[in-house]
């Protein structure tokens, strides 16, 4: 028979092991969970965060530059490139004697003892010895035999063309990384995709970066640019523009060479020039594009479009007389003076004689809104969009008083850059038509696909078709013998252009100085234009005038050019050209003040050829002795370039020139 009773006292111990077990169980599972949950937090929540951690044990990565991309002129010819070069690194900890090491290094690569040591000594595993080392350096390093070095293959900027066009295409840092010009505005385009090379290290940090895993040179090349410049336009700009510099003592100088009919940009010349190669010996004024970034007060330059703005509205007429005053206007408390006294002229004389107080008296008649439209419609106060940073855009004030509205009428009280005067010479050149001026001409990236193309591009109407025509007739009459700029006029091409001297603003007087910029812009061939060309000189010395220190150099060039482009003669017989005559001096006032500026001549802006011609002798191919010797006997003034025999000579041979100028010869050594 059964004991109720032991059954009875069995059940209360099952149960609490029951729930001993459900919690136990319980707990577990939780743990389970808790665990579980853990993981999968520091899985996906914490996992690019632990990894870093982990490869940061025992992975190093190095950013390696990516190639940048080339930049070419026009025809294909290369401005900036990239080569590969080696970049010299070491591990620290390898070495048994830091500071022995250091000295040693930095007799090889000429680098201070003392800057190498201290960061040799901050780094562990790793430090730059040297960026972008030059093929010998590396092997004097190499001949040292230290242990921890390291070499790695970095892009290196190299332009070939050294000086030439140097603003323009601008500099990159030692980084890599763009600084001034093109090399910064399009820093996007040309750097392509950086990439990083991966090393390994054990648990003591040995091995720090493991030889091979080749990097893709495609992968990370920038794209290529090329520029609508044209090497040889280039050339002769800045050669010219330096003479025009050095010979006027002048503190800079600009040169523009546009084509009219597509807006391209043949030629931007900056003065002084630089050599990119040598970026330890840059001097940071001289890297500024200032062709296309400062604006100045132009001057006269700026009577064109007055005169055009004034006949396209009606508000005169071409044969309307202008009495001048005979060369000085009181305008309130103000005196305009001209540079010698005129009584009556039209609308060409007021070019010709480049009058300051006439052009006032048109800039009356125009009004004053509609000369600021003038100015904006001729693509002033506006930035042309040259993809440079920093470009200017100029200013034109509404001018409110009756002495700021005849100031602006000869270019004085606003402010423009360069391109802008040569694209508004283009709108004339161009049957009224201004054109969009534009320097990049395309960009493509290493799979060929076209990131960028500029296009011919016209702005606007500016003026009618028979007003720019016959504006540019009038400004043939400057380069006459009774005009201001005898010495741009050619003899086989018809030549427009006017001149401009300016004063320039002193911000701390509030008024002008005494110092000047002398300009010269022109077109030609004047009956069928196919470029223009302007030539600014800052702060020369010798003489102000435009058309005696700037008019040389647009001839040089503009000589350059029509045999460069091929064009036509405009005639087949030299006209006869005489010394236009130079009254006595007076005294000449300051635009803006009636005390009188030193003694200059009545006649302003205006200069003969001096006493007799020459022609170039043709000395290509003779040694440079020889070809110097048969200069001197033709009267002129022999400039040699290179040593050997002569390549090319400038002007060229047969060119009809002033006795004592000067010709350039190219000399290279023949094989």
């Amino acid at each position: 028979m059964r004991d109720l009773k032991a059954s009875r006292s069995v059940e209360p111990n099952a149960r609490w092991l029951k729930l001993r077990v459900t919690l136990l169980g319980g707990l577990f599972l939780s743990l389970l969970a808790v665990a579980f949950g853990r993981a999968f937090f520091l899985q996906v929540y914490e996992r690019d965060k632990l990894r870093g951690m982990a490869q940061d044990q025992y992975v190093r990565q190095i950013e390696i530059p990516a190639r940048r991309g080339d930049i070419f002129d026009r025809r294909g010819a290369p401005l900036a490139q990239s080569v590969e070069v080696d970049s010299i690194w070491i591990d620290p900890s390898m070495l048994e004697d830091v500071r022995k090491a250091s000295r040693s290094l930095a007799k090889a690569l000429k680098l201070d003892a003392e800057d190498l040591h201290a960061r040799l000594t901050r780094s562990k595993r790793f430090a730059w010895v040297k960026r972008q080392a030059k093929p010998q350096e590396v092997e004097a390093v190499k001949a040292l035999g230290l242990p921890g070095l390291g070499f790695m293959k970095e892009p290196k900027r190299f332009y070939p063309q050294r000086e030439l066009a140097a603003q323009v295409v601008g500099v990159v840092g030692t980084d890599g990384r763009g600084l001034e010009g093109l090399e910064l505005g399009f820093e996007d385009e040309l750097s392509g995709q950086n990439s990083r090379l991966s090393g390994f290290r054990d648990a003591k940090g040995r091995k720090l970066l493991m030889q091979g895993g080749t990097l893709d040179p495609l992968e990370r090349q920038g794209a290529a640019v090329t520029l609508t410049l044209d090497r040889h336009l280039q050339y002769v700009a800045e050669k010219a523009l330096t003479r025009a510099a050095e010979d006027s003592k002048a503190v800079g100088g600009m040169a523009v060479v546009l084509d009219p009919k597509t807006g391209e940009l043949l030629a931007l010349a900056n003065y002084p020039r630089f050599n990119p190669n040598t970026p330890d010996q840059l001097d940071r004024s001289t890297l500024r594009n200032r062709a296309a970034l400062d604006t100045f007060e132009p001057g006269s330059t700026m009577k064109s479009f007055v005169i055009a703005a004034a006949l396209e509205t009606h508000a005169i007429k071409a044969d309307e007389l202008f009495y001048c005053e005979n060369g000085s206007w009181r305008i309130g408390r103000h005196t305009i003076n001209d540079t010698h006294p005129n009584g009556w002229l039209n609308a060409q004389g007021i070019l010709q004689n480049s009058s300051n107080i006439c052009s006032a008296k048109v800039g009356q008649a125009l009004g004053r809104e509609k000369l600021v439209r003038a100015y904006q419609d001729f693509g002033f106060a506006a930035r042309t969009g040259l993809a440079l940073p920093g470009e200017g855009k100029g200013v034109i004030p509404f001018p409110k008083a009756e002495v700021a509205l005849a100031t602006q009428s000869f270019g004085q009280g606003m402010t423009a850059t360069a391109v802008q005067i040569a694209a508004a010479y283009g709108a004339l050149a161009n049957d009224g038509v201004l054109m969009r001026p534009y320097l990049v001409s395309k960009v493509v990236d290493p799979d060929g696909v076209v990131l960028l193309e500029n296009r011919p591009l016209e702005v606007r109407r500016v003026v009618s078709s028979q007003t720019a025509r016959r504006v540019v007739g009038m400004l043939e009459s400057v380069v006459t013998k009774e005009g201001s700029a005898i010495r741009a006029a050619m003899e086989e091409y018809r030549v427009a252009g006017k001149t401009g001297t300016a004063q320039k603003a002193d911000p701390v007087a509030r008024g002008y100085s005494d110092k000047r910029i002398a300009s010269f812009a022109g077109v030609v061939p004047a009956e069928n234009p196919r470029v223009v060309i302007l030539v600014v000189v800052d702060e020369p010395k010798t003489d102000v005038y435009g058309g005696r220190v700037a008019a040389p150099a647009f001839k040089e060039i503009a000589t350059a050019a029509m045999a460069h482009l091929a064009v036509p003669p405009s005639r087949t017989v030299t006209p006869a050209v005489a010394e236009a005559p130079v009254a006595p001096p007076v005294a000449v006032k300051s635009p803006l003040n009636s005390k009188p500026l030193p003694e200059r001549p009545a006649v302003a802006e205006q200069g003969g050829q001096e006493e007799g011609t020459v022609r170039v002798p043709d000395v290509q191919g003779q040694a440079g002795r020889e070809a110097v010797v048969k200069l001197l006997a033709a009267a002129l003034e022999p400039q040699l370039l290179g040593s050997g025999r002569v390549v090319s000579q400038t002007p060229a041979a047969g060119s009809l020139v002033e006795k004592g100028a000067r010709v350039t010869l190219d000399l290279a050594m023949r094989p």
